[in-house]
């Protein structure tokens, strides 16, 4: 019998993880009470269409909605300060998120497998979704059965729930997870997971960069291998003491095991300890931030017990995903990428020096939007470094041009999308780059990150027709 058999359970929120949640729970035998403050929340006709058996209210939370509860879920979007999530705590009430359902009900189904399967997972302020996908597909280029899930979509208690009613379990999970789905999250146990980075984001949520951090710290909790960026600071300080640690950065390898940068005959290497694996060039991501990433996704496989070597053709045949860091097209000797899910200063300046660090080329960047309360000065460096120029663009581009002032390259405005590409156009020399990374949101703008992106590459493609 499942531990939420005849339990009664509120939901807050209902996105994506709270409609997998309430599903989840539901199907278990939980009495279950979905709340959300929107009258009609995306998600409300599917939930009606899964089950029928659980109620919807909508409105305000009142702390009436606690009666009789005896487990509150909090969806990854809202804040655990809110005066309800106190009062649940207040009357000794569990919180949690979907993650934690996620690793109870795999641990109930592990009770009846012969053999439990391993999680993978996977955290970072940029570069979790790649590195997500990446090891997913390594993994199934190897023959594994893998789910992948999580913040990359879809919801992990989805995707578990597709499985068991197929009947076929995956022997590897690997999940993305956010530092909102890990702050209710305390009993996951992966066997390895991975740090990627940590640079302003979220500070909204967080009282600083240190609090934010400790929140990613969370997911080394348990007894698994710990993989980390050597490179960054607050990542370097995680791994707990007495636990096998694999590190990776882009300076060469510190041990047997770690990974990173190594020079051959001229050329740039990606390394495991001294052992050459294959040369940078040859990986089809874009730049060295992606560099890392498939370190970090080596390193994961590696921790299963996988030998680097054997897994490099599947990361050859790895091309990526949309919009990040994506080349769009060459023209007259100048790429164009297109990296609009770089939404924050961190993604922004990693795309920056990792375009511009392989073939120490310029670049002419695109940024702007909604900058979500950002700090942008970190991004200074990295313009002053890579940049040949900077079109600003969007709500916020004004508040970039002045945490850009003293980099030292020409910061112009453009009116649109479309202003920015030929201004960016007649900025660009041969051999250039340009991309658009805006470090900022796209709500200013446009619907979401991918139609900006879709509105970036129209532009780009009528630089093609335009007559010379």
């Amino acid at each position: 019998m499942s531990e939420w058999q005849d339990k009664h359970i509120l939901i807050l929120g209902l996105g994506e993880s709270g409609l997998a949640s309430a599903c989840w729970c539901a199907q278990a035998g939980a009495r279950v009470r979905v709340a959300d403050t929107r009258a009609n929340p995306p998600y409300l006709a599917e939930l009606q269409r899964r089950t029928t058996s659980a109620d919807f209210l909508a409105g305000a939370f009142e702390l009436h909605l606690l009666d009789d509860i005896d487990l509150v879920v909090l969806s990854p979007g809202l804040p655990g300060d809110l005066p309800i999530v106190r009062q649940a705590m207040a009357q000794g009430l569990p919180v949690i998120g979907e993650i934690e359902l996620f690793a109870r009900a795999l641990r109930e189904l592990n009770l009846m497998a012969r053999t439990p399967p391993s999680v993978l997972a996977i955290t970072g302020t940029n570069g979790k979704t790649t590195t997500t996908a990446l090891t997913g597909h390594v993994l199934r280029s190897m023959g594994q059965s893998v789910g992948v899930a999580g913040n990359i979509s879809p919801a992990a208690l989805t995707a578990l729930a597709n499985h068991v009613a197929q009947n076929d379990l995956p022997r590897v999970w690997v999940l993305e997870l956010s530092s909102f789905q890990l702050e209710t999250t305390t009993s996951l146990q992966p066997a390895a997971a991975a740090v990627l980075n940590i640079s302003d984001d979220h500070l909204d949520r967080y009282d600083d960069l240190a609090a934010y951090a400790a929140v990613k710290a969370r997911i080394l909790q348990g007894a698994g291998v710990q993989i980390v960026n050597r490179q960054d600071a607050y990542v370097r300080a995680m791994p707990l003491a007495g636990r096998r640690t694999i590190s990776f950065g882009l300076d060469a390898p510190q041990t047997a095991t770690d990974f990173g940068l190594r020079q051959q005959a001229g050329e740039l290497w990606l390394a495991q300890g001294e052992q050459c694996l294959l040369p940078v060039s040859r990986l089809p991501m874009q730049g060295l931030h992606n560099v890392a990433n498939v370190m970090a996704a080596l390193a994961l496989c590696v921790s299963l017990g996988y030998d680097a070597q054997e897994l490099l053709p599947a990361v050859l045949d790895f091309q990526g995903l949309p919009h990040r860091v994506e080349k769009v097209i060459e023209i007259n000797g100048v790429t164009w990428y297109d990296d609009s899910k770089g939404t924050n200063v961190g993604a922004t300046a990693a795309a920056l020096t990792g375009i511009g660090g392989i073939q120490d080329r310029k670049i002419v960047l695109i940024a702007g939007g909604d900058g979500k309360g950002q700090d942008f000065s970190p991004l200074a460096s990295a313009v002053a470094q890579s940049a040949r120029a900077v079109v600003l663009i969007g709500r916020d581009g004004p508040l970039i041009g002045s945490a850009l002032k003293e980099a030292g390259v020409p910061l112009v405005f453009a009116s649109d999308m479309s202003d920015a590409v030929q201004q960016a156009n007649a900025l660009a020399q041969k051999n250039d780059a340009v991309l658009l990374s805006p470090a900022c949101a796209s709500f200013d703008m446009f619907r979401d990150y991918r139609h900006r992106a879709e509105v970036f590459i129209a532009a780009v493609n009528r630089l093609v027709k335009a007559p010379a």
